[in-house]
């Protein structure tokens, strides 16, 4: 992989990482908050896992292409929960981000 695409990545992560954080925030703000325990943990695996992939690309670690495909599989996840309740924007915003990760994590995996 090369240094530009990784950074396109880096900026999705990024993003992701921003918007789960919101939505477990916003989700404890919530007065149904218990009915988003799920949400909220994963947004918090997600935005973990982004990190962890943001940083390995940063630096241009050998072992990146190893967590891609983890790091796909949690943001369909917390994609997934999010639209259970897409009628918070918070909700809805972060699936989108998560979408956008997953589905360039599967490309850059591939290439």
């Amino acid at each position: 992989m090369d240094h530009e695409m990784n950074m396109q990545l880096v900026n999705l992560l990024s993003n992701c990482i921003a918007e789960c954080n919101h939505c477990a925030s916003a989700c404890l703000e919530e007065a149904d908050v218990k009915d988003l325990t799920k949400c909220i943990k994963l947004d918090l695996d997600c935005a973990d896992i982004c990190n962890l992939l943001m940083g390995f690309l940063a630096r241009g670690s050998q072992h990146a292409e190893h967590v891609m495909g983890e790091c796909a599989e949690i943001c369909q996840k917390c994609a997934a929960e999010c639209e259970k309740h897409a009628a918070m924007e918070h909700c809805r915003t972060c699936a989108e981000a998560c979408r956008r990760c997953a589905e360039a994590c599967m490309q850059m995996a591939h290439t």
